[in-house]
């Protein structure tokens, strides 16, 4: 794989990826244009005499980032899962915690588009509480510009609305609360056959876990201090994979409760890792909270959760049941990705 990135600022600054070194060059004012001509040489020699190239746009929301991909005329992603995992190594191609294919809509159902994702180890999660919020902002730039989309999602349908000030909410829908639904295998404890603080040992440790799907399946665990109740780099990967709680194992946050208003949390994503932030964890988290008594259901303005990327403000409304999410969404940088 060998990518050339155009990215866009003030001065445009083209740097070749090699699978295998990078060589980059500083050079001097006065012979800056030579030195720009002889890379321009190379990189159109390089482009004829490469395969397929597919063309991708970067963006970030609160450091969690995304290759997207333009599909629109297709009903399938245009690269595999085996292509989507090199292009997210950050070290031999162009870095992300996931792509994103912005694809046609089902002929049957009231869609505007259909959004798929591979994440950066190659699996397809259902959905993406961030990566949707990144699709919208896509599809805004691309011109498709609208005040809100009906996603075809694994999960179903995923409604990002554009806000004036520049963020987007997004209608989560409901939050999946029966346990084998999760899915998950640990006893059910509480109301609507859910698992509400329910012990499981798991690492060496016994935890109390709340599980809840917002389309996908998420682990919460309410701790006193982030920082020194858990070994986040070993608890995160053992809890994501043990398939004794969580077949189809699962996403796992942790929440350590600020205020009655205010929740911070550190996830370790299945399929990805530790990451900036996670949309649907972030919704999931909130509605374990407001179930297991830990903060109040709040008005219109929601709580805010801080992640490691920054602040998400999620609503679990009363009247429909349905979690909606308000934060950011920025193009980072686009350009064009060739494929031997």
């Amino acid at each position: 794989l060998i990518l050339l990135f155009t990215i866009m600022m003030k001065t445009t600054l083209s740097v070749l990826i090699s699978g295998v070194s990078m060589a980059t060059a500083w050079t001097s004012q006065s012979s800056f244009a030579t030195s720009t001509s002889a890379s321009r040489r190379i990189a159109t020699s390089i482009a004829a005499n490469l395969g397929d190239s597919i063309e991708f746009a970067k963006y970030e929301g609160l450091g969690n980032d995304f290759i997207l991909i333009d599909d629109r005329d297709k009903v399938e992603p245009s690269l595999t899962p085996e292509q989507s995992e090199r292009l997210c190594n950050r070290n031999f191609g162009v870095g992300g915690d996931g792509v994103i294919f912005a694809l046609k809509a089902p002929e049957e159902g009231d869609y505007d588009f259909t959004m798929r994702i591979y994440n950066s180890d190659g699996s397809e999660p259902e959905m993406c509480g961030n990566g949707i919020r990144c699709f919208a902002q896509f599809l805004k730039d691309l011109g498709a510009d609208a005040e809100s989309y009906n996603v075809n999602t694994l999960a179903g349908l995923i409604i990002p609305v554009m806000n004036s000030d520049g963020t987007i909410t997004v209608d989560m829908g409901e939050p999946i609360l029966d346990g084998p639904s999760v899915p998950t295998t640990l006893t059910p404890n509480s109301e609507h056959n859910s698992v509400l603080e329910q012990t499981h040992s798991c690492n060496g440790r016994e935890w109390k876990i709340s599980a809840v799907s917002m389309g996908n399946p998420h682990a919460i665990i309410f701790v006193d201090d982030l920082e020194n109740d858990i070994d986040f780099e070993k608890d995160g990967p053992a809890l994501e994979s043990d398939t004794s709680a969580f077949p189809a194992k699962t996403n796992v946050e942790f929440v350590q409760v600020m205020a009655p208003d205010h929740l911070k949390m550190k996830v370790w994503e299945r399929g990805a890792g530790p990451t900036l932030a996670c949309g649907t964890g972030t919704c999931a988290l909130v509605v374990a909270a407001i179930r297991a008594g830990k903060i109040p259901r709040p008005g219109n303005e929601g709580v805010r959760v801080t992640l490691p990327g920054g602040d998400l403000f999620i609503e679990w409304r009363e009247e429909n049941n349905h979690v909606y999410m308000t934060g950011p969404a920025n193009l980072s940088f686009q350009g064009k990705a060739l494929l031997k």
